[in-house]
């Protein structure tokens, strides 16, 4: 025998269950971390700083937006390996919130941001900062810009090993000496990212 339920049973029924489902969904479970990453945004930064927290920060912004320029002068070249242009993007995609992040790092804890709008190559071949590791001379970076198709890619690569180096020993500074905890993870993952990367790099050099 069918059996038939009223429109207002049906109706009650439906708005308890996605009620419930809701309350399940919202209600968070014990121990959750409701920031967006390890070093998101949403992260609050801790104050708790030392001078190499400081220097990690403001050496390794200009380090970074060397390294998203070499990127976007790449991506401007034609006949570039279609393989390294998709490389570039990663780099653009990784390094530019990282450069945001140490910003918000040196805000938090008073001390002078970086300015990445107002910086010339000039400022990021490194004379400035008492010489960071792995920064691409005025020199490199024009030998870069009129550098075409295979070279080009080949150079980009060569150039960015060694850029990721620099970065890499810069990195185990912050993690030998640093005191933040959110620089001392950011420093870390750095290192692991970048490596990685490193890895990468050689082998695209062997397929070109």
């Amino acid at each position: 025998m069918t059996r038939t339920f009223p429109l207002a049973t049906l109706a009650l029924a439906s708005t308890l269950a996605l009620t419930a489902c809701a309350a399940e969904t919202t209600e968070e479970e014990p121990g959750t971390d409701t920031s967006s990453s390890a070093t998101g945004s949403a992260e609050q930064i801790s104050s708790e700083h030392n001078e190499a927290d400081v220097t990690f920060a403001q050496m390794m912004i200009p380090h970074h937006q060397q390294a998203v320029e070499m990127s976007e002068m790449l991506l401007a070249k034609q006949d570039v390996s279609r393989e390294v242009a998709d490389f570039t993007h990663g780099v653009i995609d990784a390094q530019g919130p990282e450069i945001e992040r140490m910003n918000a790092m040196l805000e938090a804890w008073g001390e002078e941001t970086m300015d990445t709008g107002s910086m010339d190559r000039e400022d990021m071949d490194g004379s400035g900062h008492g010489g960071m590791s792995g920064m691409m001379s005025q020199e490199d970076l024009t030998a870069l810009e009129e550098a075409q198709g295979a070279e080009a890619s080949r150079l980009y690569l060569e150039q960015m090993i060694t850029h990721h180096e620099g970065a890499v020993e810069m990195a185990q500074s912050q993690v030998d000496e640093g005191q933040n905890p959110q620089a001392l993870r950011l420093a870390e993952q750095v290192i692991d990212a970048q490596e990685a990367e490193i890895t990468e790099m050689e082998q695209m050099i062997e397929d070109l």
